[in-house]
């Protein structure tokens, strides 16, 4: 018998693996992978080509036309600190709103709440805020505040910070610094008031907070009016081949909807926490259908 074949060498039988928190959230990983991997191949291969023609600016995009802008600085990041607490933040709260949304209504979320940061930055520069005053690069040369550069997924990732205060108001959850626990509404507003007052007073790294506030708003209003995201329903999965079939609609499920009374249920709050430490006990896949139903009417109201 080899060693291999012993019994305390094998796993258990019938051990149910761990789930994952990126369990059932495929766009985040794509997300993670293609941050980190744009990161290292711009330093390592491109010489900071990447980051040259892929920042947001003011002068780039709305006096040069550059609009893809808008998109790629959301992949794009300064240095390995600003990589590793992006992509720290958005697995830890990017995964629970992807599966909220769907993935493909995630992504189209995520991407216009950069967008969103990106467009306050602009509004805000233009009103003088913050950012008119040109960077002193040295040896007597400076860069006009129109080109300094805005990257990272920061206006994403601070949507989906939303988005779970939104989904699970009441969720407790650990910081790492300082080491204490609140609740996710808690964190939210202290997030995002920070993020008001550095750009308010033109404080450290003011314009960045601005886009910060932008992925927020935008995260907000989409979180509460999802229905602003329903026509991406009448786009259908693509067959093999690259043909798109039409969605297949259960009759059933059609005559339950349209009989189902529209009136305002009171939701037990007891009921609400208990699934809300199910998810932090289990994660979210673990949710039945009636319960995922429970919080989707508790973000509701």
């Amino acid at each position: 018998m080899g060693i291999a074949d012993r019994y305390y060498h094998q796993a258990p039988p019938n051990m149910p693996r761990q789930p994952s928190r990126l369990d059932g959230a495929p766009v985040i990983k794509w997300l993670l992978i293609s941050n980190i991997a744009i990161f290292f191949l711009d330093i390592l291969f491109f010489g900071k080509w990447l980051t040259v023609y892929g920042h947001f600016s003011v002068a780039t995009v709305f006096w040069e036309g550059q609009v893809w802008r808008f998109l790629s600085f959301q992949f794009l990041h300064g240095h390995l600190g600003h990589l590793a607490f992006n992509m720290f933040a958005l697995y830890m709260f990017g995964s629970f709103v992807e599966r909220w949304w769907g993935s493909r209504k995630f992504i189209v979320f995520y991407l216009l709440s950069g967008c969103a940061g990106a467009l306050l930055y602009s509004v805000l520069y233009q009103m003088g805020l913050f950012g008119k005053s040109p960077i002193d690069l040295g040896n007597g040369f400076e860069m006009p505040a129109e080109f300094i550069p805005l990257v990272g997924a920061s206006a994403g990732i601070y949507a989906c910070l939303v988005g779970v205060a939104v989904i699970a108001p009441n969720l407790q959850v650990r910081l790492l610094f300082p080491p204490i626990a609140m609740k996710m509404k808690t964190l939210a507003m202290v997030a995002l008031a920070i993020a008001m007052f550095m750009t308010l007073t033109n404080g450290h790294n003011a314009g960045g907070e601005a886009g910060h506030l932008g992925g927020a708003v935008l995260g907000y209003l989409l979180m509460r009016y999802p229905a602003c995201l329903s026509w991406i329903d009448r786009f259908g999965r693509p067959a093999t081949g690259g043909r798109r079939q039409g969605r297949v609609v259960d009759a059933q499920e059609v005559r339950r909807k349209k009989i189902r009374p529209r009136v305002k249920i009171n939701l037990d709050d007891s009921e609400v926490d208990r699934i809300l430490d199910k998810v932090n006990r289990e994660g979210l896949q673990s949710l039945t259908e009636k319960e995922r139903e429970t919080l989707r009417r508790a973000a509701g109201e």
